[in-house]
């Protein structure tokens, strides 16, 4: 299961730029997530749950998922085409000479925080 590690590693990268913005909550986590990135989201909200919870700034912090769809590009023909659907193969031309332009990453999109200099401290 890698989305435990993908989670404690997200959960580090807050901790540090928590410390470094002099951030004291963080309300939200929005993360982009490709459609063939192999994390699975239930999977992936279980672990973050449950580390939020050893992390004071991430306690209680909701994270929010947004699908990054998958798309090829065919070199044969130069159109784009959505993976999943129809995988390596171009539905076009029928060319292999395909590869994947989107849909694999997993990328932190926003960040809802509170600082010190917004409590007044």
């Amino acid at each position: 299961m890698h989305e435990m590690g993908i989670v404690i590693h997200l959960a580090k990268t807050l901790d540090n730029l928590a410390e470094e913005n002099e951030i004291t909550k963080i309300g939200s986590v929005t993360l982009s997530v490709g459609e063939v990135s192999g994390i699975v989201t239930d999977l992936f909200t279980d672990a973050w749950n449950y580390f939020t919870k050893k992390h004071p700034v991430l306690d209680g912090s909701e994270l929010i998922l947004e699908v990054i769809p998958a798309l090829t590009y065919c070199d044969g023909c130069g159109n784009t085409y959505e993976t999943v659907k129809y995988g390596r193969n171009c539905p076009h031309c029928g060319s292999g000479e395909t590869w994947l332009i989107q849909g694999n990453e997993c990328i932190i999109k926003q960040i809802e925080a509170e600082s010190l200099e917004e409590k007044g401290e």
